[in-house]
This record gives structure tokens, C-alpha cells and sequence, in this order.
């Protein structure tokens, strides 16, 4: 199978914001828990250090999808709030598509982590169809 120029620019699209939503989705998330999001509180989420996380954080700051100021908390924008719930509707939607499969709860999430991010709009539609 050949893959054109343009599907592999796609592709490197889409891996550079995988990283964005999975920080939106973890900024809401654990703002919906805790109340504030501290940049520990992602360092711990994603397993990584907090030079990670404030380089990621300053490219959700540059495309205006959060909010920071030093010693503060972490807050989404308008635009981040948006891409958080776009992003959660579609990994919930994949994540019932691998159970109605009889894929695993365990698998079924770890699955749904990935594929979230590369799935068209065209297969996600499927999905849901699917799912009901």
C-alpha cells in the first residue's frame, strides 16, 4: 500500500496534536476532580517531568488553548474547553466501539488512547452508529 504526501503530512499533523488533547483532556479532568491543575498534578498524570510538562504547556499557551502564570494553576481557555470535550467524546466513542467488540475493559481503554487521535471523522460516525 503507498501512501501519498499527503496522508503522511497528515499523519505528522495528527501526532503533533495528540499531545495537545491529551493535555486539554487531562487539564479538564483533573480540574473536574481537584478543583485547580497544577503543572505537578500533569507531570504526575502523564509520567513525565515538569520540564516536559512546561514545554507543553507553553505550546498550549501559544495556541491559546490554556491559561498559566507562574506558582499558579492551570486553566483552559475557551478554545481548550472546546478541543477537551471534542477529544473526550471521541475516545468515549471509541472506547464503547472495542467493548461492543468484546475487547477488554483494560485493553479497551489503552486502546482507545491511541486511536482516539487518528480515527477520520468518517469511521468515528461509523463508530457511534455502531455503538448504539
Amino acid at each position: 500500500m503507498n501512501k501519498s504526501n499527503s496522508q503522511y503530512s497528515n499523519i505528522r499533523n495528527q501526532n503533533k496534536n495528540e499531545i495537545l488533547e491529551d493535555y486539554v483532556e487531562a487539564i479538564q479532568e483533573i480540574a473536574e476532580i481537584k478543583g485547580d491543575v497544577k503543572n505537578s498534578d500533569l507531570s504526575i498524570h502523564f509520567g513525565v517531568s515538569q520540564a516536559t510538562v512546561n514545554k507543553n504547556l507553553k505550546r498550549l499557551i501559544n495556541f491559546n488553548l490554556a491559561k498559566s502564570e507562574p506558582y499558579r494553576s492551570i486553566f483552559l481557555t475557551k478554545e481548550g474547553k472546546k478541543l477537551a470535550a471534542i477529544s473526550r467524546e471521541k475516545h468515549e466513542i471509541v472506547y464503547q466501539f472495542l467493548l461492543k467488540l468484546g475487547v477488554s475493559k483494560k485493553v479497551a481503554q489503552y486502546d482507545s488512547e491511541g486511536i482516539e487521535h487518528h480515527v477520520s471523522e468518517e469511521t468515528l460516525r461509523l463508530m457511534k452508529k455502531f455503538n448504539k
